[in-house]
């Protein structure tokens, strides 16, 4: 192994999904892996195999599709976990089966209620049955952040002995200052020598999860796992953005070190996945934050003008974000100009289908707006890539919501080559809408959560819509996306993306639960 590259590890579909609201169907977390590929993310951990149906079939496909990253599945140390993801990895290039169990004395006391002894005894059986499926076993010490080095050491002895290839030391609960953890990774990479790989997961409670990621890299870890835009539980995970340019940007203090990451797609990720859980970074989230690369300030105006390097560490470029389109899109522009504006933007692997399409909603838009921006085409392209499964589609939507009447929606959807036409009333204008799509389709779905964002600046932005809809108790909430630049089209448009995407994931697991008999 090349001792200076830090190896990166993706949870973003795994720990970053466990983010309240911030589940995935199986079409949209293999969009995002495939992105992640793109990004050249080393390893990927697409899932937690055991936990549903739903997780297994996403694992499954993802390890299908993926080439150059090696994909992972989550297990805790229990036969059943491990098996599944066994089973869900066995058609990846490159696959890792990544299991754990708690090593901190709270843990062990009131969680585990186990010994010491009997935590060795089950870590080792985990990664022994674990190597029955594949080479490369990942071996976790939950809460590593605050679990005794003595206990830490017999442990990892007894895992390494028994085949794992990584030791991951996670700050599960965000507690360690970066000091601290600099020092125990330091002692444990010193202990493990060249016998594994020392990875860090470490969380954000304190906001201090990319600042302790470096701290060990600087300490002997090689292996770094982290989320897209931080996400994760709680207070989320330490940033793959963050953590990848700041060794990138600071090779005075990382020397050779390095990753494998293509920087510039680090933008387009950002947005898929915010775009895809609802989730935006805040404003100024570092790198990849609307305010990011903008200089308000008349003194770092004044000094941007006479040498970007005053007020700018890193270029814009080079983690994707680009000023300025090569050429000015409008309602003249041809698909030639179309196709270079969405390459420009990062985007190689359009279907001409979603490009046709895509295509089709500019010129709509270019006819009701005077400047198409570049997040107004990125929106266009994500939101078409999104919404594949098109069971039922809008074809048209009247709305009337008088101070003094009652609000009312009128709908017609296309189902089979047919179009339906009906009108509800409800307690509000969104209410309305909802009951009418309900009783056009047959199902009742309930809203579980609602966001409208603008894509850009002005008063004919775009209407981004994401909704959380559930259809039955035994399926995940489905999220669903719209994009208008009415709001109400949006929403009803969005409300359908979540019913078409809960009746695909059903088709799916149907078509699967049908393969194994």
């Amino acid at each position: 192994m090349d001792k200076n590259k830090v190896i990166v590890f993706d949870t973003t579909l795994r720990d970053g999904e466990q983010s309240p609201g911030c589940s995935m169907n199986t079409d949209e977390k293999i969009k995002v892996a495939l992105q992640l590929e793109k990004l050249g993310v080393d390893v990927i951990e697409a899932g937690f195999a055991a936990a549903s149906p739903g997780d297994f079939d996403a694992v499954s496909q993802i390890a299908n599709l993926v080439k150059n990253s090696t994909i992972c599945s989550l297990s805790r140390a229990i036969d059943n976990d491990i098996k599944q993801s066994g089973l869900a990895v066995q058609k990846a290039a490159s696959g890792r089966i990544h299991t754990f169990i708690a090593t901190s004395p709270i843990h062990m006391k009131y969680k585990l209620k186990m010994s010491e002894a009997e935590v060795i005894k089950r870590a080792v059986h985990a990664v022994e049955y674990a190597r029955t499926f594949v080479d490369d076993v990942e071996f976790s010490l939950e809460d590593a952040g605050r679990s005794e080095i003595p206990f830490m050491k017999e442990v990892m002895d007894a895992v390494i002995a028994a085949g794992a290839r990584t030791i991951n030391l996670p700050d599960t609960v965000g507690y360690r200052m970066p000091t601290e953890l600099a020092s125990m990774v330091k002692e444990l990479s010193d202990f493990a020598g060249d016998r594994a790989i020392i990875s860090v997961h470490n969380h954000n409670d304190l906001g201090m999860a990319t600042a302790n990621t470096l701290a060990a890299v600087l300490s002997g870890a090689r292996q770094i796992e982290v989320t897209i835009n931080g996400l994760g539980e709680r207070a989320g995970n330490s940033a793959l953005e963050e953590a990848v340019m700041a060794i990138k940007t600071r090779k005075d203090a990382f020397g050779d070190l390095y990753t494998g990451i293509n920087t510039p797609e680090i933008y387009a990720t950002s947005r898929l996945v915010a775009t895809i859980t609802g989730v935006e970074p805040q404003q100024n989230k570092s790198i990849v934050g609307k305010n990011a690369f903008a200089h308000e300030s008349g003194i770092h105006q004044d000094g941007m003008l006479k040498n970007k390097e005053t007020y700018e560490i890193m270029r814009p470029e080079d983690v994707g974000v680009y000023k300025q389109s090569t050429l000015i899109l409008g309602k003249h522009s041809g698909r030639a100009a179309f196709r270079d504006s969405i390459k420009h933007l990062g985007f190689d692997n359009v279907t001409d289908e979603e490009l046709n399409a895509a295509f089709e909603r500019f010129k709509i838009l270019a006819d009701k707006k005077k400047e198409i921006t570049d997040d107004d085409v990125r929106m266009l392209i994500t939101d078409e890539s999104l919404n594949t499964a098109k069971t039922y589609e809008l074809m048209g939507l009247q709305i009337s919501d008088c101070s003094n009447g009652i609000p009312t929606a009128a709908v017609s959807i296309k189902f089979q080559d047919q179009i339906m036409k009906d009108a509800a009333i409800g307690d509000g204008t969104m209410d309305a809408i909802f009951k009418t799509i309900d009783r056009l389709t047959g199902y009742n779905g309930e809203l579980n959560d609602y966001k409208v964002t603008a894509v850009s600046e002005g008063k004919d932005a775009l209407a981004k819509v994401i909704c959380r809809v559930s259809f039955d108790t035994e399926t995940p909430s489905m999220v669903g996306h719209g994009l208008s630049i009415d709001t109400m089209l949006a929403t009803a448009k969005a409300y359908l993306s979540a019913l078409n995407s809960y009746l695909s994931q059903k088709e799916r697991l149907a078509k699967n639960a049908q393969h194994q008999v």
